[in-house]
């Protein structure tokens, strides 16, 4: 065999272990949703207690009333819950917009704070810990600032986490509101469902984990004071906590009829922009928590710690290569007696992929389409490589604020 070859043959081996991989989360979350779907959420019956539900926002005055708004409106004893909008370093109208609500409603519990470049502006984290100084619930909720959640949705994640002591927090799903704006939101919509929610399923299912998405989310107030708040360092704040929240002998479950929709990127340099502040952010956690790994206490977080490993340096690598050697092979300037074979795997894969996606579909209503198979082929050739370009550069940005000690800053999502 050539070095092409065993270069070939390590990255295929690679390959299929984590398509595997996620063909077993695939089948475990849709057995899990199969259970859900069954069976209605049981809703607490004693005290409500009282939430405090964060919205962190940064120059959010296109999204944050309708926001808002919807928060207001949800299903739970309005005297038991508040909603403190952190309004952080914004610079358009959207402390006098959040000035007219409250006007509005002048009998809830609603708290706007507005921050200046010298309390605020440096990032989520920051933002949620001064949110978090201000609140007095027993519960803490957290939704985007373009999120509009479903008017159960609290009632269900807060029924959830009163009827389990060793849940820590509870994470609801949220759904791509503007799924039907271009090919590009039908790409997230489908992301979303497959690789976002079906694995957190089939983690829940499997191993009793889940990581906390960043909004729809409810957790104890106990933990964050435990913890000492969210880490100002971290832009993926939701993995970070998630990790500590593991370290602390809680769990995270997954309830997937507690819903929110949110507003997805529109454009691809919004969306890269986005994503790449993801991966960096999921880059800096890994890297936190590799010494986890050699932990013998933290057993509960090591198929985490592993599974973004793999996919953020072992899979990006593996696609990298393999298809390098495949190009290289193909123009007569490397020789791999395996390159047939390869691409004999290589169709599969995306057989499978189609299959898998397209499964974990039809567990929502409204997506059973057979239009959806040309969406997800048409995603693999096109979204899925520009996946590897956002890791890639991901990795880049970090290392380059590492070298250079840049501080979090807020990554703003344009919205739309």
């Amino acid at each position: 065999m050539t070095i092409a070859d065993i270069l070939m043959l390590i990255s295929v081996l690679c390959i299929w272990s984590l398509l595997l991989v996620n063909v077993v989360l695939i089948v475990a979350g849709y057995l899990y949703y199969i259970q859900i779907e069954e069976k209605p959420v049981p809703l607490w019956e004693g005290e409500m207690p009282f939430v405090s539900i964060m919205v962190p926002a940064h120059n959010e005055a296109k999204v944050i009333i309708q926001t808002v708004e919807s928060l207001l409106g949800l299903e739970y004893p309005h005297d038991r819950y508040e909603i403190i909008v952190i309004n952080d370093n914004s610079s358009d109208n959207s402390s006098v917009l959040l000035s007219n609500l409250q006007s509005k409603h002048p009998g809830r519990n609603m708290i706007v704070l507005n921050t200046d470049a010298v309390t605020g502006g440096k990032g989520k984290s920051n933002a949620l810990n001064l949110g978090f100084a201000q609140s007095r619930g027993e519960l803490i909720a957290i939704y985007d600032a373009d999120n509009t959640p479903e008017r159960k949705a609290l009632l269900y994640l807060v029924s959830e986490i009163m009827h389990d002591a060793s849940l820590g927090a509870v994470i609801g799903k949220f759904r791509t509101r503007n799924r039907d704006v271009n090919m590009l939101t039908r790409f997230i919509n489908v992301e979303t469902l497959s690789f976002q929610w079906m694995a957190q399923a089939g983690r829940w299912k499997l191993f009793k984990l889940c990581t906390i998405p960043g909004t729809n989310f409810i957790m104890r107030r106990e933990i964050v004071e435990h913890i000492g708040g969210w880490d100002v360092k971290a832009i993926a704040e939701d993995t970070e906590i998630s990790f500590r929240i593991y370290m602390m002998g809680y769990r995270i479950k997954f309830q997937p009829k507690a819903v929110t929709w949110e507003q997805e990127p529109q454009t691809v340099k919004v969306w890269f922009k986005q994503r790449t502040r993801w991966a960096k952010g999921n880059i800096y956690v890994i890297v936190k928590n590799i010494p986890l790994l050699f932990d013998r206490s933290a057993s509960k977080v090591r198929f985490d710690i592993l599974y973004f490993l793999s996919i953020y340096f072992l899979l990006l690598t593996s696609l990298i290569m393999s298809d390098m050697l495949l190009i290289l092979n193909a123009l007569g300037y490397v020789t791999t007696t395996i390159a047939s074979f390869s691409s004999f795997l290589w169709m599969l894969a995306i057989t499978l992929f189609v299959v898998g996606t397209f499964i974990t579909l039809v567990t929502e209503k409204g997506e059973m389409r057979l239009s959806n198979v040309w969406i997800i082929l048409l995603m693999y050739v096109s979204y899925c490589q520009l996946w590897m370009v956002v890791a890639a550069y991901g990795f880049f940005t970090y290392l380059k604020d590492l070298v250079f000690k840049r501080e979090a800053k807020w990554y703003k999502t344009e919205r739309f």
